[in-house]
């Protein structure tokens, strides 16, 4: 087991430097600048902008600082939010973005998998035309319909809920729910289809044999080994939903990273957009390992041995 963590944390480390060349390399090959966009600058200020943000240096020094900085810990000076580290903007943004990502997360695992489990178990009847039409409207519509309208719903019809801002639990219902709503119609469909492959199983037909309650089987045999297909989701999944949808986000005016990180965009703010895309790659070679682990305790049966000779 030591082995098998040991050579995916090196991997994810190599899979990480991958991600960050690649990404620094589309930024200075695209053309325009960080501050293409400002008033036409003297000559002088220019060069002394440049030098402070170290772009008047050859690309690869460029990269090879860039490098050294990472392996301090340093994302580097933000070239729009002047006086602010990309450190502090993540830290202080990603919380935000974590607590939106967690809930999302929690209604999408735990709603998909239980409508996915009973559409699964009452295959042909109204509730599993009724989940299967709910699932199949939920992966269709995009985030920005959603949110539309559940705040023109929630928020202005019956004016139940805020319909933005980030002040307190009512505040949260909204936009976890849209952006939980495709993941759980995902996980849905996945349940459902795993279901119905393990109650055809002959353990399942000699426990039906026995007497055994549906639903009792359903709960202490079927879903265990049902939910094995769905935890291929959770790394990727987890990674996306922790981080925040930069859509919600924006519509519901979360101060998440998804914010921040649409202006960097714009702006070309090239240690911001470094930032971001190194956090998320973090998270989903973090959150894939922690899949691959939790395989054994779902199913006993899988054993990481030969996944250790491969590392």
């Amino acid at each position: 087991m030591i082995r098998y963590v040991s050579g995916r944390l090196l991997l994810g480390v190599v899979t990480l430097w991958v991600v960050i060349t690649i990404t620094f390399a589309f930024l200075r090959v695209v053309p325009g600048g960080p501050f293409d966009r400002e008033r036409r600058l003297p000559p002088e200020i220019e060069a002394n902008v440049k030098a402070k943000f170290h772009l008047d240096e050859p690309v690869p020094a460029q990269y090879a600082r860039y490098l050294g900085a990472i392996a301090r810990g340093d994302l580097g000076p933000s070239f729009k939010y002047l006086g602010r580290s990309v450190n502090d903007i993540l830290g202080d943004t990603f919380p935000v973005s974590a607590q939106l990502g967690l809930l999302a997360l929690a209604y999408g695992t735990l709603g998909g998998i239980a409508a996915g489990l009973l559409s699964g178990m009452r295959r042909g009847h109204a509730s599993d035309r009724i989940v299967m039409l709910a699932a199949t409207t939920g992966i269709s519509l995009p985030a920005f319909v959603v949110g539309v309208l559940l705040i023109l719903l929630f928020a202005h019809t019956w004016k139940l809920l805020p319909p933005a801002l980030w002040e307190g639990p009512s505040y949260r219902v909204l936009p976890a729910i849209t952006l939980g709503l495709a993941p759980a119609a995902y996980i849905a469909r996945l349940t459902r289809s795993s279901v119905l492959d393990v109650m055809a199983r002959p353990f399942v037909t000699a426990a039906l044999a026995k007497g055994v309650g549906a639903w009792r089987l359903a709960l202490r045999h079927v879903l265990r080994n049902a939910v094995l297909p769905v935890a291929t989701l959770f790394g990727p999944l987890f990674a996306d939903l922790l981080t925040g949808s930069f859509v919600v986000e924006y519509i519901y005016s979360v101060p998440g990273m998804g914010r921040f990180y649409i202006t960097a965009v714009t702006n070309r703010d090239y240690p911001l957009i470094m930032g971001v895309t190194i956090v998320y790659a973090a998270l989903v070679i973090l959150a894939n390992l922690a899949v691959d682990l939790s395989y054994r305790w779902l199913d006993p049966r899988v054993s990481l041995g030969a996944k250790e000779a491969d590392a």
